[in-house]
């Protein structure tokens, strides 16, 4: 019986990847590459999860490790919260919205160059050591923001391509550090609990900015003062890291295909694009909430990043076993659901404690985009390209900055000229398109999980 067992097995391995096996005392792996998938396909996720019987016992889930990764994934993430008052930083060097969105997206085109060689060399080098390195260069990034004196010279766009690359870095490894510690039935679980440090650190972030913009009367002197608090933030993210990782062992070199070669092959379509719609969508709050409470003449924005991330941590803890149980693809689509409706929710916002309902909303959405996209993607790569995976799909959350941030700002700035209801033309238009590209992802992986079930 245990031979028939270990032959069936073996067989299920041939088909999905990576098996561990463990009969007794005594434990093996085997692995082949799996199919090429070019499209989204929820049933060969869900058959990777079924074929694990039982990880070994290196593999832990929340141990000292993982809770020293959340902390330094919290302080990350609190010392980025802080800087929703980037676009003040820009208008003290002589930037409007317009040139705002140009520096964000210049920043993305850095951060997904860094990307697509971060990816390699987390897989090559280690996750520990690419985590810890691009903690330091974002503590960099940071000091160097308030010797800056211009909007429109190279250095602005440097600066901030340093820090987006870094901050991709960041997220990126870590990412991969915790997933390669569970199975892969729990990478959806591990991933959100892991994002639940994010929300802890954008409640506080956004906070924390309000709180040091309210002590000072000069604009120029408080974002000096904001940039210095973030890196000092960021630094203990530096310790942090290095005592989550420094016993951590190199990967062992072995030959590998090219790395576009891996990508054409694995990579799935539909996911690909929910991610650069999840990425789009996230960033455009980050970018033009502030200008748009200015405008508005609303009295801080402090309100809607604790809602948003009290409601997606709340949601995050809630849905934990709903990825399994739904699946990817049915949290995927109501995540993007609730994205399209969050934006349609901005428009009628006069009063401050009015962005408590956009912010719930898109609170929801992301504590169900992040972890199903995160794990839906990486699920039909082998194990051994989990961090090709994973930098792909947060170069595609970049790449959904990068268009968003220029496409709106232009936007914004041709807008102002026409009509004095610019923010609500918008956020009705950003709801519009999101929708159609909800409509496109539900409709072709329901025709192509049909295709399947049929054959």
């Amino acid at each position: 019986m245990k031979s028939t067992l270990v032959d069936t097995l073996r067989q299920e391995s041939r088909r999905f990847g990576e098996v561990r096996i463990r009969l007794g005392r005594s434990s093996f792996v085997t692995s082949c590459r799996l199919p090429a998938i070019k499209t989204f396909d929820d049933s060969k996720i869900l058959s990777v999860k079924s074929t694990s019987i039982s990880v070994d016992a290196h593999i832990h889930g929340y141990d000292r490790v993982f809770w020293l990764a959340y902390l330094s994934n919290g302080l990350t993430t609190f010392a980025n919260g802080m800087l929703v008052r980037y676009a003040d930083f820009v208008n003290v060097v002589g930037g409007d919205e317009q040139q705002l969105g140009l520096i964000v997206g210049c920043g993305m085109i850095g951060s997904i160059v860094f990307r697509i060689v971060q990816g390699e060399a987390v897989d090559r080098y280690g996750a520990s050591r690419v985590w810890l390195w691009s903690t330091v260069f974002y503590t960099l990034s940071l000091l160097l923001h308030p010797l800056l004196t211009t909007a429109y010279g190279p250095g602005i766009f440097l600066t901030r391509t340093l820090m987006q690359a870094s901050l991709a870095g960041v997220f990126g490894a870590s990412i991969t550090f915790i997933s390669l510690r569970v199975s892969a039935d729990r990478m959806a679980e591990i991933v959100g609990s892991l994002g639940t440090s994010g929300f802890l650190g954008l409640m506080l972030g956004p906070l924390c900015s309000d709180w040091l913009a309210s002590g000072e009367s000069c604009q120029r002197q408080s974002v000096e003062h904001l940039f210095l608090f973030a890196s000092s933030i960021a630094g203990a993210s530096v310790f942090v890291t290095w005592l989550t990782t420094n016993r951590s062992v190199v990967p062992r070199h072995r030959r590998r295909p090219p790395l576009l070669k891996v990508v054409a092959r694995y990579h799935p379509m539909m996911i690909l694009m929910a991610a650069s719609v999840m990425g789009a969508g996230l960033s455009i709050p980050m970018t033009f909430l502030r200008p748009f409470a200015v405008e508005a003449k609303l009295s801080g924005v402090g309100i809607y990043f604790l809602v948003y991330a009290a409601t997606g941590f709340a949601a995050r803890l809630a849905s934990r076993s709903f990825f399994q149980r739904f699946g990817n693809r049915w949290m995927i689509s109501v995540g993007l659901v609730l994205l399209s409706l969050s934006f349609l929710a901005y428009i009628p916002v006069t009063q401050t404690s009015q962005l408590v309902f956009p912010a719930a909303v898109a609170g929801v959405a992301h504590a169900f985009l992040f972890p199903s996209i995160m794990a839906a993607g990486p699920a039909v790569f082998p194990r051994r390209y989990l961090g090709v995976a994973t930098s792909l799909l947060l170069a595609m959350l970049d790449i959904g900055t990068l268009i968003a941030a220029p496409v709106v700002g232009a936007f914004l700035h041709l807008a102002k000229q026409r009509t004095p209801n610019a923010y609500p033309w918008m956020f009705a238009t950003t709801a519009i398109v999101f929708a159609l590209m909800t409509l496109v992802f539900f409709l072709r992986s329901t025709v192509r999980r049909s295709a399947l079930i049929e054959k």
